[in-house]
């Protein structure tokens, strides 16, 4: 049974809404905004006004309807934080987008001089890391990878900040798909997916909550029950509460994905081009983005909103807090030493 902190508690209250159910927005992507913005512009890197500029007018335009952001710190936190509402959830990403590449698989760092302590310290209400896993990489990769992630949640712990962790499966340099994208990998295998859930809900890790995604091709998410079955199975893995992300998937695929994740039991999910990539193909006609951010995405995220509303499971009952949900018991055993002078 996993129990709760007064900090952790807090902050998965925070980023979820008054029934339990996570509707967040993602803002932190970074290869898939500065890609097209340097293709556009014929530069190689993009111009950080620009790909901040878009970012804030995410924050402006669907925070409304969303319980939480998943801000970065590169581009989106310097340029958008005094927009976010202070109704809503703050998730900060902590790693790098820029990952090592090696013959036997992907490693995963920090940005430089971010650390959980300084997220903590700048008021937000979770972690956000994601890690790169396949678990026939290379056995040092993989160790590396389990060493950075465990780190992570250990500070988590320290810091009493929740840990929403994020696994994407990748090719290696023996798959025939090979991109470097932030996109769902063609012909994956639902094993791999759920492998590298079941590596990473072992209590090593300290993770809080799942942020995943499907274990089959969006477009295979057909509402069978042999793709049910799967998605069961992701979700008995996990083990605590978890959202769907979406990978680049479609809008209709993605929605057929979420039929599939809240039937086994998501909390919701943690989005971002699903919702709003269709306007962001609009660039740079910035006038015809914010025309699309508050038509077609808004409404999309409306649709999946209800959705949620209708079907996804509150992350308060979930039954890895036990009969009585999801609570602070300092009495009970584990907290007396830490939390004895709690208060005083």
């Amino acid at each position: 049974m996993m129990q709760l902190t007064p900090g952790k508690l807090w902050g998965l209250r925070r980023m979820a809404d008054a029934n339990g159910v996570f509707k967040m927005t993602a803002v932190d992507q970074r290869p898939p905004i500065k890609k097209p913005i340097a293709e556009h512009l014929g530069v190689e890197e993009a111009p950080w006004d620009q790909v901040a500029r878009f970012k804030r007018m995410l924050v402006e335009c669907l925070q409304a309807q969303s319980t939480a952001m998943l801000l970065d710190p590169h581009y989106a936190i310097p340029h958008s934080i005094d927009h976010m509402s202070l109704a809503k959830g703050l998730i900060v990403t902590l790693e790098d987008s820029q990952f090592k590449e090696t013959p036997g698989g992907r490693l995963s760092a920090s940005i430089d001089d971010w650390s959980v302590a300084k997220i903590k310290r700048m008021g937000a209400d979770a972690v956000k890391v994601l890690a790169w896993y396949r678990p026939d990489a290379d056995a040092a990769v993989n160790q590396a990878q389990k060493d950075y992630v465990k780190d992570v949640g250990e500070q988590c712990a320290r810091y009493d900040i929740p840990f929403l962790f994020e696994l994407l499966v990748y090719p290696l340099a023996a798959d025939a798909h090979q991109t470097k994208d932030y996109v769902e990998l063609k012909g994956k295998k639902a094993d791999d997916v759920l492998g590298s859930v079941e590596e990473f809900a072992k209590p090593d890790y300290g993770v809080d909550v799942f942020k995943l995604e499907s274990p089959v091709n969006a477009a295979d998410a057909d509402g069978s029950a042999e793709v049910q079955a799967v998605f069961d199975e992701l979700g008995r893995l996990a083990g605590r509460p978890w959202v769907m992300l979406s990978a680049g998937a479609g809008k209709p695929e993605f929605r057929a994905v979420l039929r599939h994740a809240f039937a086994a039991g998501a909390s919701g999910f943690l989005a971002g081009r699903a919702i709003w990539l269709d306007a962001f193909r609009a660039y740079p006609d910035w006038e015809a983005i914010r025309d699309g951010l508050q038509g077609g995405a808004a409404d999309y995220m409306a649709d999946i909103c209800r959705l949620a509303d209708d079907n996804a499971a509150s992350w308060t009952s979930h039954p890895c807090y036990g009969p009585e949900g999801a609570r602070f018991a300092p009495a009970d055993a584990g907290f007396r030493h830490e939390y004895a002078d709690f208060g005083n």
